[in-house]
């Protein structure tokens, strides 16, 4: 791993942090906006790391899988109480307040989505 510089990232990431203030923003639906929104935060991420990381791909698409799974596993015990953020609506939405299965699945999407991306 080495610390470097992509603008081909920083452009994905750009994107796709618009993307998600425009679904949290504008789109009330049962699926783009929790099951979408899921899988593009994955990618989000992948993409902000690779603007200054050249790694193994699969290696970081992998444990920013697993540490999504974690995050998730943690709003199963209702991890933002712990906090005391449980009335701070920014920080409830960002942390994530019920556990999904579905958000599970939405995260492994991501995670291949990630794998697209090759160096």
């Amino acid at each position: 791993m080495k610390l470097t510089f992509n603008l081909k990232f920083l452009i994905i990431f750009i994107a796709i942090f618009i993307a998600e203030i425009l679904i949290a923003k504008y789109v009330h639906d049962a699926y783009i906006r929790p099951f979408g929104g899921d899988v593009l935060v994955v990618v989000l991420i992948y993409a902000f790391l690779r603007i200054f990381l050249k790694t193994d791909y699969k290696k970081l698409a992998f444990g920013i899988l697993i540490f999504s799974f974690i995050i998730e596993f943690l709003q199963a015990l209702h991890y933002v109480e712990w906090f005391g953020l449980e009335n701070n609506k920014f920080w409830s939405i960002v942390m994530g307040t019920y556990f999904s299965v579905y958000d599970l699945l939405a995260y492994f999407v991501g995670y291949l989505i990630c794998l697209t991306f090759k160096d």
